[in-house]
């Protein structure tokens, strides 16, 4: 408890301050429109290519972790012994759906449903868990936990446990996206703060324990929002000087499509790949959210 409480209140209070730095980058700097932009300002041409090669991975580990999870909450709420390969693919074509709207504008009414799943899913846990603790021999004072880690941790279960915690604040890493659609751009402090805020005390006071069934809509919409910020930036990358980027023609609508699809495949591979969902944040967090949330914005 003691080192779980530390590292998610002082890694979530780091990550409000680096996506500070990232929205000050954004008003100095209106034309970086995602962080292939930065990596130009850093390292010229070469690192425009690297940072939009690292951005598109981070976001397609991020969709896949959202097929997974996707993948376990409906093998848990069916019961079923159906292979879990059809619930990851049921979980994939989820998500594409999903994403075929083309800006943030379009999905904000799914922004309310998908915050509004997670605050209901985190009160049931915390009842349900309290009521069944409660009622269980030996009552609350029964409930096993411990102030400090328990004997011979392993160097990987440490880093597993800690890469997940920085997975979870990864909101920086898709902020110059969102800030392009934002009405008034200056108004971001606002949102890192709320958003930076709640996570704090959601991960800090909350069980491992998910209500599934009220959690599925910010399972898929969460994920499929980053679909939506892939696609958006391969297409502006692919069709730089076409209007097929602005998906306003029946051609531009197509591609949109072949795109996301592409998108959501490659991150169904990965979460196939990697069937075990501590370790697929962990090696996202070391690949790539480290650098987009935490050592890169000091740089900026």
């Amino acid at each position: 408890m003691v080192a779980g409480v530390i590292c998610c209140v002082g890694i979530g209070f780091i990550a409000i301050y680096t996506s500070y730095v990232i929205g000050q980058v954004k008003l100095a700097l209106p034309s970086v429109h995602h962080y292939g932009d930065v990596g130009t300002l850093m390292m010229g041409r070469f690192g425009y290519e690297l940072f939009t090669f690292m951005f598109l991975l981070q976001l397609v580990f991020v969709i896949g972790s959202h097929c997974l999870t996707g993948t376990i909450a409906l093998t848990q709420i069916t019961g079923s012994d159906i292979c879990s390969l059809i619930f990851g693919i049921v979980s994939a074509i989820i998500l594409l759906h999903l994403a075929i709207p083309s800006s943030f504008a379009d999905v904000t009414i799914l922004g309310y449903v998908d915050f509004a799943s997670i605050i209901i899913a985190i009160g049931i846990t915390i009842i349900t868990t309290g009521i069944q603790a409660t009622d269980s021999p030996g009552g609350l004072a029964a409930v096993e936990w411990s102030a400090f880690p328990k004997e011979n941790v392993t160097f990987t279960e440490a880093y597993v446990a800690i890469g997940n915690i920085v997975f979870a604040y990864s909101f920086a890493t898709c902020q110059f996206s969102f800030m392009d659609e934002m009405h008034t751009p200056k108004d971001f402090t606002k949102s890192i703060w709320t958003l930076g805020i709640l996570e704090i005390l959601i991960y800090t006071v909350t069980v491992s324990r998910v209500a599934f069934g009220i959690a599925l809509p910010v399972i898929f919409i969460s994920g499929a929002i980053n679909t939506i910020v892939a696609g958006r930036l391969i297409m502006s990358r692919a069709f730089e000087y076409s209007v097929i980027r602005y998906m306003n023609t029946t051609k531009g609508w197509a591609t949109w499509l072949v795109v996301i699809s592409c998108v959501t495949l490659l991150a169904w591979v990965v979460a196939e790949a990697i069937q075990f969902f501590d370790d697929l944040l962990s090696i996202a967090s070391s690949l790539f959210t480290s650098g987009f949330s935490f050592y890169l914005p000091p740089i900026m």
